[in-house]
């Protein structure tokens, strides 16, 4: 190792310059950033000095700001399950049975009050009000209204907080979607996750912070990396996507012919060469790229451990729904979920497709419905009985809500609905929201909120809340000012904490 380590010196003079040159600053510097170096020999020899060092003194977490959380939180966890595309709220859990007896009328300008239309729907002649074809009954000692499409969340409901009157301010899918997962319209903020990963750190050591899971093959509008991006934050606080199949996480296996002492040789030759660069240029970013390289040499072992579910009993497969055998499918991925908030993963965030029905919607939603309906419940259930609930928050909902009036011909059988950004709802359950409640309500039409609307940034100010942070006061200087995830707005919806 010395003569590599000579090599590396002799062919870079200036790095050789800056490791001679050892006065106090450089040696304080040197030895605070040499921190990493010590866990990382501590994964090559578990023996050393180094190794004793990084056991004595791991925390529960690790990472994070000093000052956070703020408060005792009352998550430690979050999985959300993001419904991509928009699920209507009319064929779900908003419950308007007026509208049987207006099939057809036009939509009131009293109750549209000019608001704006997409491109899609502003050049039709008429907006017939469409009712859900799909019947709906009260449920469990909440008396929640569900409709017949979801049968399996029916069955949970007492454990379920819904919000009815959420509101967003975009009507396009993917400045709403960038919205609901980052705060802002534009791409280029950190993701929720991201603003967990940088507040509060890790309570794992051989996984990451904030893992990400999207359904195979569900179809709808395309989702980017930057949703689960860190943005301006440093780089080992994005998301980290697994996939199914053999490489659940991209560039992880060893190549052919290349064991793994051969990878930690590698790495430790690796390790000096980021650490001269971070004395001569002092970038962050190095020490973000070592603390990546150390827990992506963990998660060789870890991440296969994880993602392998053939150990779980037949029970629980059953419970999931047979779609949870297949890896990748959203069944398989809430069963997936459930390991991961087992380990300790801080944000766990699931991306399903397909809920965007302009046409067609009574039979794209009904197959929406089958595919997410028992897996999302069995989640819920699992969690519950593990004890997993008392310190995960789970949260499910798309980006914004659907029209009641029909996008195209309106028959009585057939419609579609267009984006509604005006209200639509999601629910949460688990540490820290009260359960068996629904909160906010929506006029007649589900068009307008009438009462507690809570917009998208206080859905993030509450989020982070019950996560123990005072959202004012997660911020992050970046091109001299200082941002954060609900910008300059945001208020927690105290009615519905426990």
């Amino acid at each position: 190792m010395g003569h590599h380590h000579d090599i590396i010196r002799s062919n870079n003079p200036e790095l050789q310059k800056e490791e001679n040159k050892i006065d106090r600053r450089q040696f304080l510097n040197k030895t605070s950033l040499g921190l990493g170096a010590l866990a990382l020999g501590s994964l090559f020899n578990p023996t050393s000095l180094g190794a004793t060092a990084q056991k004595s003194s791991l925390a529960p977490m690790s990472g994070g700001l000093a000052d956070i959380p703020h408060f005792a939180p009352k998550a430690k966890k979050v999985v959300f399950l993001f419904q991509s595309g928009g699920p209507s709220q009319f064929e779900t859990f908003d419950y308007k049975p007026r509208l049987n007896e207006m099939f057809g009328k036009e939509l009131p300008d009293s109750v549209r009050q000019g608001q704006r239309l997409t491109g899609m729907s502003a050049s039709q002649s008429s907006l017939p009000i469409a009712p859900s074809i799909y019947k709906f009954d009260q449920y469990g000692e909440s008396r929640a209204w569900v409709s017949e499409l979801l049968p399996h969340t029916a069955k949970v409901v007492d454990d379920l907080c819904f919000i009815k009157s959420m509101f967003t301010e975009q009507i396009n899918h993917d400045p709403a979607i960038t919205f609901m997962q980052t705060g802002h319209q534009l791409a280029g903020r950190p993701s929720i996750g991201s603003w967990l990963s940088y507040g509060l750190g890790s309570i794992n050591q051989d996984l990451p912070t904030f893992i990400v899971l999207v359904s195979n093959n569900s179809g709808g509008q395309p989702l980017y990396a930057r949703l689960w991006g860190n943005g301006f934050l440093p780089t080992e606080h994005q998301g980290v996507q697994f996939r199914s199949g053999k490489d659940p996480v991209l560039y992880l296996n060893n190549p052919e012919n290349y064991d793994h002492e051969d990878r930690g040789r590698m790495l430790e030759y690796l390790k000096q060469i980021n650490q001269l660069q971070n004395s001569a240029y002092g970038d962050p970013e190095v020490d973000a790229r070592i603390s990546q390289y150390e827990m992506a040499y963990r998660m060789q072992t870890s991440v296969p451990e994880v993602t392998d579910l053939t150990d779980e009993p037949d029970e629980v497969f059953e419970m999931y729904g047979k779609d949870s055998r297949t890896p990748g499918t959203y069944a398989a991925n809430c069963l997936l979920a459930r390991k991961l908030l087992e380990k300790d993963v801080r944000f766990v965030q699931l991306y399903h497709r397909g809920w965007d029905q302009h046409t067609f919607l009574p039979g794209g939603i009904q197959a929406n419905c089958q595919k997410t309906d028992q897996p999302t419940a069995a989640l819920i259930t699992d969690l519950k009985r593990r004890g997993l609930l008392e310190d995960t928050l789970v949260i499910w909902g798309g980006e914004f809500g659907r029209t009641v009036y029909s996008q195209g011909k309106l028959t009585k059988t057939n419609y579609g609905r267009d984006h509604h950004p005006k209200c639509f709802t999601i629910w949460m359950a688990g540490a820290g929201v009260k359960s068996g409640i629904s909160y906010g309500a929506t006029d007649d039409f589900s068009y307008n909120v009438t009462e507690n609307p809570v917009h998208v940034h206080d859905f993030h100010a509450t989020l982070l809340h019950l996560m123990g942070i005072d959202h004012e006061r997660l911020t992050y200087k970046s091109q001299g000012r200082r941002f954060r995830l609900t910008d300059v707005h945001g208020h927690v919806v105290n009615d519905i904490l426990s």
